[in-house]
């Protein structure tokens, strides 16, 4: 038994004040840990690549925690937990074995190679629009990048595939969101997000019935009332899973990306001079600053022993902890903490691994693809309005990013 089953657990911080920090200490304490979430939930943090690759496949591990999680089947854990959205859907997110395979395979028709090659006029020109929109900021006036262009993209374009047309709808999906991602979420608050972002998408699936359109939120519906195997829960959460983690993840690649060229003027220059590309700086973003910190949760099917002699306990809950994953050493050298776009191996799981890695990646590097050398093509002289230190991160340790990006488009005439 590894030492650090004895120790006290590592206490997670919630306000994700030193993201980058916390993975250090818990890559520090070896492949698999005990931390402490919020609310004193105990788990098991995983930061070696090939333990979470291993894990990832392994059918003893389950997303499923109303199968395989004692503390939600005994009522330890509730609706005023502040993760508890991350457990009590019910979509492919957290499904396990069968129903996995079922809801993969349904969305998996709807969400094509296809149709997502199809959106690439569509993205171009919203990214045209914002584009346009910021030209008309003042020479020398700070504007927040994170509001203004790496937020509004995504959430636009995934909002129109899923045809959520109505803008009041997408501003309460947004802070609905933000409330699930927010891991200093209050009690109250954290309970009251998860069943309104609900009511909100049962309000369009209603509708979506009436008016059925060309988008993948009609396409589930028809599947679901055709007789598919997806229950009315699962159809609503899983409108739930893409509206919310298929925006997040790409304002905040965008968010880490736009910083990265701002902060490493060096590195922008790379690719300025043709010696790197900007799918380069997309694979280090993923790598070095993955939009995911750390995806609540895994759970142990059955016991399940380690390498080292740490033994996962059936019921065990585990943290896979994707930025201790991308910077470590053993996998990416003694500069593994260095952002490099020149770096050979950039293999990351940013986008996760085996079963459930993310229908939504090509989505997030098409929509990164375009709009990364359009801001900095539209305004070269791009930089920071404010020194790096002063920026301030999100208060979560699951999404990784920053409050406010704010920056200064062109020089004071």
């Amino acid at each position: 038994m590894r030492a650090s089953e004895n120790d006290e657990p590592f206490a997670i911080d919630p306000t994700g004040r030193d993201v980058q920090g916390d993975a250090a200490r818990i890559r520090a304490r070896g492949p698999a840990t005990r931390i402490l979430l919020p609310g004193g939930v105990e788990a098991w943090a995983v930061s070696s690549p090939p333990l979470l690759r291993r894990l990832l496949t392994d059918d003893r591990v389950s997303k499923d925690a109303y199968l395989h999680w004692p503390p939600l089947l005994n009522g330890e854990v509730g609706p005023g937990w502040q993760l508890f959205a991350w457990v009590a859907v019910r979509n492919m997110l957290t499904a396990y074995g069968p129903d996995h395979r079922r809801l993969r395979r349904l969305i998996s028709s709807a969400f094509t190679v296809h149709r997502t090659a199809a959106l690439r006029p569509r993205i171009e020109a919203i990214v045209a629009e914002l584009l346009d929109d910021l030209d008309a900021v003042a020479p020398g006036e700070a504007v927040d990048l994170r509001d203004r262009y790496a937020y509004p993209l995504p959430i636009r374009v995934i909002c129109e595939l899923f045809g959520v047309e109505d803008p009041d709808a997408r501003d309460e999906i947004r802070r609905c969101v933000d409330a699930f991602f927010r891991t200093t979420t209050g009690a109250e608050e954290a309970a009251a997000a998860f069943p309104r972002l609900q009511e909100i998408l049962r309000g369009v699936v209603r509708d979506k019935r009436t008016r059925p359109a060309d988008d993948l939120s009609s396409a589930l519906i028809a599947a679901r009332d055709e007789g598919s195997p997806l229950s009315e829960e699962e159809l609503v959460d899983t409108l739930v899973l893409f509206l919310s983690a298929g925006h997040e993840t790409t304002v905040n690649l965008l968010d880490n990306a736009v910083h990265a060229m701002l902060t490493r003027p060096e590195q922008l220059a790379l690719v300025r001079a043709g010696h790197a590309t900007w799918g380069d700086v997309i694979e280090e973003t993923l790598r070095a600053e993955p939009p995911i910190a750390n995806l609540p949760l895994r759970f142990a099917v059955e016991d399940i022993e380690l390498e080292d002699g740490t033994a996962l306990r059936k019921g065990d809950a585990i943290l896979a902890c994707y930025a201790a994953a991308g910077r470590d050493p053993h996998a990416h050298g003694d500069d593994a903490d260095l952002f490099d776009v020149t770096r050979a191996d950039k293999e990351h799981m940013a986008f996760g691994y085996g079963v459930h890695y993310c229908l939504g990646a090509p989505l997030a590097r098409l929509e990164a693809s375009i709009a990364l050398p359009a801001l900095f093509s539209r305004f070269p002289g791009l930089e920071l309005a404010v020194r790096p230190s002063e920026l301030l991160p999100l208060d979560s340790f699951i999404s990784n990013g920053h409050r406010t990006l704010p920056a200064r488009l062109k020089a004071a005439t």
